[in-house]
């Protein structure tokens, strides 16, 4: 389903709050990054935006990159993973396939091919388990390019992976040495 205009400036205002900036909606997150949705909701209406339970909902629910939960109740909300805010989404250490995919801008490569992948603001880098996906998040941060990882070799090493509720893979950092070319 395609999202209306308005849902995707919601989604975005959502992913600010949920994930990096709580005070946006004078809101807070509790340890595990769930906030409660009806001072969520109240929040985002104080800063002129609308928004109600159903709104919510169908933004959960038809957000592509499934970026949110409710718990069972829908009373609390979180974002799966891509916090900037220090939270415990609770995830559960995994095992790796093979490989896995890191989707970048070539203007980046340089100074990945050097340093690896670091999480930078984020509490953990953000791998994919398909070329296509990281395909899609290269080509958000300009020219695309995706560098294969060797994820089995990683955890081998011991390498701790999680792979959040959404499905995309994260790890403290990716050295280079990991990189298949």
């Amino acid at each position: 389903m395609n999202q209306s205009n308005s849902d995707v400036k919601l989604g975005r205002f959502l992913s600010l709050v949920l994930r990096h900036d709580p005070a946006a909606a004078g809101i807070s997150l509790d340890e595990h990054g769930w906030a409660d949705v009806k001072e969520l909701l109240a929040g985002v209406n104080r800063t002129g935006r609308k928004i109600d339970m159903d709104t919510l909902e169908r933004i959960v629910r038809e957000n592509s990159k499934q970026r949110y939960s409710f718990n069972e109740d829908h009373s609390k909300i979180r974002a799966n993973q891509g916090h900037s805010v220090s939270v415990d989404v609770e995830l559960k250490e995994t095992q790796p396939p093979q490989y896995l995919y890191h989707g970048t801008a070539s203007r980046f490569l340089p100074s990945i091919q050097r340093e690896g992948i670091r999480k930078m603001s984020r509490q953990y880098v953000h791998l994919s388990g398909d070329f296509e996906t990281a395909m899609a998040v290269g080509k958000r941060h300009g020219s695309p390019v995706v560098i294969t990882i060797d994820a089995a070799a990683m955890a081998e090493d011991g390498v701790t992976f999680y792979r959040s509720e959404n499905g995309v893979w994260l790890c403290e950092h990716v050295e280079p040495k990991y990189f298949v070319y």
